[in-house]
């Protein structure tokens, strides 16, 4: 059943479906949402949830509460915009690596000082060569570093010692969300944080994406469980299939009228 929205830091229409918090905007408003947000005010995140996602907020009550109070969380799964279109939503699909190349080809100029956070020292150079950026802040906390309180802290002084409008935060659900909460808890942090997993890695051609007609298809899920099954099958067959289960249980509610649609109305930026 859909349940009632959570309270949140956004201004925008909202919509939960298939245990996710959407905000139900296409890549071109999304851009514009965060081009147009002062780099001065305190610290929000944007996110890309994808089915994998819907387990982790079960299972992690601390990446469900951020993930509920984040300011924009776009649509990053077509397996799963296509099943809210069958309850009669319409959720466009504004993966982070539509964003972030965006934001890089129109919004970022070579002097925008931007910070981020994980990826290699070779991939930020080659970014930087790609773009021309001069004004780049790199952290790379280490491995498994939300375990590590010090490394936490550590991470915290940086963002907070090189204040941008936008911090890429490069590690990955749940470790860029459970970061961005203890920024958010800390309340230095100004601008907002981009939870874009490999996205930077897609611009730099780091990434081996898939072909454009298993992207299109929807089918970029079983590309990469066929390219690291090893890695990736927990993911894909456990955690996906948590969320297909509860996209059915939505569209039956609602096709049945047993629930209503949910959100909150829109109000400007």
């Amino acid at each position: 059943m859909l349940r009632s929205l959570p309270a949140s830091s956004s201004p925008f229409a909202e919509v939960l479906f298939a245990g996710l918090r959407f905000t139900p905007m296409s890549v071109k408003q999304a851009v514009s949402a965060l081009a147009l947000r002062p780099a001065a005010l305190p610290f929000a995140t944007f996110v890309t949830p994808n089915a994998e996602h819907a387990w982790l907020r079960k299972s992690d009550p601390v990446f469900r509460a951020h993930t509920d109070a984040c300011w924009i969380s776009t649509n990053d799964s077509r397996v799963v915009g296509r099943a809210a279109r069958l309850a009669g939503l319409e959720l466009d699909f504004a993966p982070g690596a539509y964003v972030v190349r965006a934001l890089f080809d129109e919004v970022i100029k070579p002097d925008t000082p931007i910070c981020i956070l994980g990826g290699a020292p070779d991939l930020i150079d080659r970014l930087k060569a790609r773009y021309g950026l001069t004004a780049v802040a790199h952290h790379n906390p280490p491995m498994g570093f939300i375990r590590k309180p010090e490394a936490v802290a550590e991470t915290i002084e940086f963002v907070a010692a090189n204040p941008t409008a936008f911090v890429f935060v490069c590690m990955g659900p749940p470790q860029s969300e459970l970061f961005c909460q203890h920024l958010m808890e800390d309340g230095r942090a100004t601008g907002i944080g981009l939870c874009v997993g490999s996205s930077l890695s897609v611009l730099t051609g780091d990434s081996n994406p898939a072909p454009d007609w298993m992207e299109r298809s929807g089918l970029v899920w079983l590309y990469r469980l066929v390219k690291e099954p090893g890695r990736l099958w927990r993911r894909y067959l456990v955690r996906g299939f948590y969320a297909l289960f509860l996209a059915c249980r939505d569209i039956l509610a609602l096709r049945l009228g047993l629930a209503r649609k949910a959100g909150r109305a829109d109000t400007n930026v």
